[in-house]
């Protein structure tokens, strides 16, 4: 395996991702950034201070584009920080020129309701044909949630039977409404329906329907919302003794008034509208006219706190729970690479998948999600590049 990464996307994620993988000259030797906006490429290589880093324009969307982009960057692997609209043209890309892949979030079609990773998995034979890797979901959640499972798993649990996944931001900005990553992509999975996984079938729920009070360690007492999350769907088909898994996400009272109102007033629907002769989405103008998350960092104060609970059996048969969980500080996410803990926590673990790629530590060919491959090697160094954890019986 070489050591030459590309990273497509510089928003807030990819702009933290290729600050910390910066500082790993030894592993990733060469770097090359592209993004739409080549400028914001610019941007995140002066935060880097390299200067043998490159950056490119490129269409995520165009797979004769990206080719294009590979056959001047040479990839040993593709890091994906893009949107989740375009997984499938990035992976195509990485199969014609020949270069493992990696991502955050799962496949998510622009024009409907929904994800999955269907149209992912499905690509697998074509990955392993080639003699390619492709590791999906890689960032916190999915991603290191997926890893505190499964290192709960390999070291504590003979069996595990439920499971919660819960997600607290405790962070202020000050706004009186904006989202820590991209708005389109947050309100669209808080807006679909909910669902959870209990005795071998999905349940379906209205959306924001179910909510419970918890405290969270470093954040405190918080509503905690369940939602449907991409990383239940891979875990329940790796781990298939699970009997019932949930996500639960927080969300102030404000921000649920300011989603309401919003989409009461139709700015959230997804399908095209005409102004003016004009085809617009109103989600999109919603978003064009809301803060970027990438510039809420200084403003950003307090903590999150995301993590997994495990109930079922230990080794010896004996009931046992377990909690695993990482507090992040949007102020200490800041000072270290200029971002606040929602960019921070979803980058850091991108950047460790890939490290363990790249020194061949996590190895495989065809598509993979992170709970499949050993546990320990990320757990001891997403603790050392900024996202330390806690484990605790409950």
């Amino acid at each position: 395996m070489g050591n030459r990464a590309t990273i497509i996307g510089l928003g807030g994620v990819g702009s933290v991702v290729a600050q910390k993988a910066g500082r790993l000259g030894d592993v990733f030797g060469q770097i090359t950034l592209a993004s739409r906006n080549e400028k914001s490429c610019e941007d995140a290589k002066q935060k880097t201070g390299r200067s043998d880093i490159e950056t490119a324009q490129v269409n995520a969307d165009s797979v004769d584009d990206l080719l294009k982009l590979f056959a001047e960057s040479k990839p040993d692997l593709v890091i994906n920080t893009a949107l989740p609209y375009q997984d499938l043209t990035i992976m195509e890309a990485c199969l014609r020129y020949g270069a493992d892949y990696l991502d955050t979030a799962n496949y998510e079609h622009p024009d409907r309701e929904g994800f999955e990773y269907k149209e992912q998995w499905a690509l697998h034979d074509r990955f392993k044909d080639a003699g390619l890797m492709a590791l999906l979901g890689c960032g916190f959640d999915p991603g290191q949630t997926n890893i505190y499972i499964a290192h709960m798993k390999k070291h504590h649990f003979g069996k595990m039977r439920q499971i919660e996944i819960l997600d607290a931001n405790g962070g202020d900005h000050g706004l009186p409404f904006a989202t820590n990553f991209n708005l389109e992509i947050n309100l669209r999975e808080i807006t679909q329906p909910g669902r959870f996984y209990k005795n071998g079938e999905w349940v379906k729920i209205a959306p924001l329907s179910i909510h419970e009070e918890f405290d969270f360690p470093g954040v405190g007492i918080r509503n905690k919302y369940l939602i449907y999350h991409e990383e239940m769907e891979s875990l329940v088909k790796n781990f298939p003794e699970i009997e019932q898994i949930r996500f639960w996400m927080t969300f102030g009272e404000q921000y649920l008034t300011y989603l309401e109102v919003l989409q009461n007033v139709g700015m959230t629907r997804i399908d095209k509208v005409n102004v003016d002769g004009a085809e617009v989405v109103p989600l999109k103008v919603l978003q064009t006219v809301m803060p970027n998350p990438a510039n809420l960092g200084k403003r950003t104060k307090g903590k999150t706190c995301i993590g997994c609970i495990i109930e079922g059996e230990d080794k010896n048969g004996q009931p046992k729970k377990m909690y695993t969980y990482n507090i992040c500080d949007h102020q200490e996410a800041f000072a270290d690479v200029g971002s606040q803990a929602i960019s921070y926590t979803t980058a850091v673990p991108a950047m460790v998948g890939a490290k363990l790629m790249l020194e061949g530590k996590w190895r495989g060919e065809g598509v993979f999600n992170v709970e499949e491959f050993d546990p320990d090697p990320f757990m001891k160094d997403v603790a050392e590049y900024g996202l330390p954890w806690q484990s605790k019986e409950i």
